[in-house]
């Protein structure tokens, strides 16, 4: 039965690659596949893992400093062409779907704030498994990239909540320091693409070195 304990967050937003979906490993081999092909120096795996979260251009562009502005597009391109190839080797991390289950049985409302794009986010959550699990979503191309708050911000004002009802979880600095920008409180995760030493400045409530660690805080918590 839904718990009738009162509740600390009445919005639950979550970043998506290396937060609920296991897709960390093949998105940096796919930025360091994309800089080579247009001519740029190989990012190691730290830089390039540290991109992600980012919008698609904000992120390749910084992880390959010596491609020149010109062959961004190109840039973008290779990395849709090495990121499709692999689409069907992703899913989503053992647990999640429990998890927000579980959430959204205790009535919060759950959201997606994402680097992604809309096109490539709505492609996900039109599977039968995700169909209705979220009440809302941003994406990087639609409002504005990480850490700038915007898509928080857009957010609660769609749900009618403040900041300090409002949750945000991610695996990277650039989701915790959006929601510190937005005046909303985070829990990092340290199964994705950033160290978790990274997260302690941005003060995050819980650092989940799981699911199951993530599903029992926020079962306790949230």
């Amino acid at each position: 039965m839904p718990s009738t304990r009162q509740r600390r967050f009445d919005l639950i937003a979550f970043d998506w690659d290396g937060t609920l979906f296991d897709s960390t490993r093949i998105i940096t081999q796919c930025i360091q596949r994309a800089v080579v092909d247009v001519g740029g120096a190989q990012p190691t795996e730290k830089a390039a893992s540290y991109v992600i979260g980012m919008a698609l251009m904000q992120a390749l562009a910084h992880a390959a400093p010596d491609v020149p502005k010109e062959k961004y597009p190109e840039l973008g391109a290779r990395y849709q062409h090495h990121y499709r190839a692999h689409r069907d080797d992703l899913s989503l991390f053992d647990g999640v779907l429990p998890m927000l289950d579980d959430l959204k049985d205790r009535h919060h409302w759950l959201a997606v704030a994402t680097g992604k794009s809309r096109r490539g986010l709505d492609e996900i959550l039109q599977t039968v498994q995700l169909k209705g699990v979220f009440n809302g979503s941003r994406t990087a191309d639609e409002t504005a990239g990480k850490p700038h708050p915007r898509m928080l911000h857009e957010l609660m004002r769609e749900f009618g909540t403040d900041p300090e009802r409002t949750l945000m979880i991610g695996d990277t600095t650039h989701d915790l320091q959006m929601a510190m920008n937005a005046g909303c409180a985070s829990v990092g995760v340290s199964y994705g693409a950033h160290e978790p030493a990274e997260f302690e400045v941005l003060a995050p409530l819980h650092v989940a070195h799981s699911v199951r660690d993530l599903h029992g805080w926020l079962q306790q918590n949230a």
